[in-house]
């Protein structure tokens, strides 16, 4: 084995359990969440789980839930800004895919979010990843097609209604990046 690979630490949920602070766990590798973003970050993430939980209000089986623990396996626990669940409400983390997950990007989250999440997003078969853009007022789509993401399209006054999921979800992006257009 290579010093390096010997010198990394490797842990696990029950690792990730008792650490204090925000942490997600990738392949048994630790990183440390981003301090607190800016209010525009957190103004536009509440946004659209508005969006999610309007849209999806009527179905009885699916939640919007925002910066919930996803246990994967015991070696990998992300923790995404928003996430479309459906048959789980009384666990302690989410335990499957769930139908959308949106994350909104920040210079310091950027390469986790684009490379690293997209690819264990793609593996765990997430339906949709959204990909939100706030200093440009833009969001990417991608859609789970055989196994890979097809990016549907950018959207920023558009709205998009996600197809194939077991409730209705739509997000407005007019409504969302509306406070912030100058």
């Amino acid at each position: 084995m290579a010093p390096l690979a010997e010198a990394i630490e490797y842990y696990t949920y029950d690792d990730y359990k008792q650490w204090d602070g925000e942490w997600e766990l990738i392949d048994g590798i630790a990183y440390a969440m981003a301090p607190s973003p800016v209010i525009s970050h957190r103004a536009i993430a509440s946004a659209i789980a508005g969006e999610l939980f309007t849209s999806t209000r009527r179905c009885k089986q699916c939640l919007v839930v925002v910066e919930q623990d996803w246990k994967i396996d015991e070696t990998t626990v992300l923790k995404p800004d928003i996430a479309l669940i459906c048959n789980e409400a009384h666990y302690a983390y989410i335990t499957k895919s769930p139908l959308i997950i949106v994350e909104v990007v920040s210079r310091s989250t950027a390469k986790r979010d684009e490379k690293y999440k997209f690819e264990k997003y793609k593996t765990e078969r997430v339906p949709y990843y959204v990909l939100v853009y706030p200093d440009d007022l833009k969001a990417k789509i991608y859609r789970l097609h055989t196994n890979d993401y097809i990016k549907v399209g950018d959207f920023s006054l558009e709205s998009y209604r996600f197809e194939g999921l077991p409730c209705n979800a739509t997000i407005d992006f007019a409504v969302v990046f509306e406070k912030f257009r100058s």
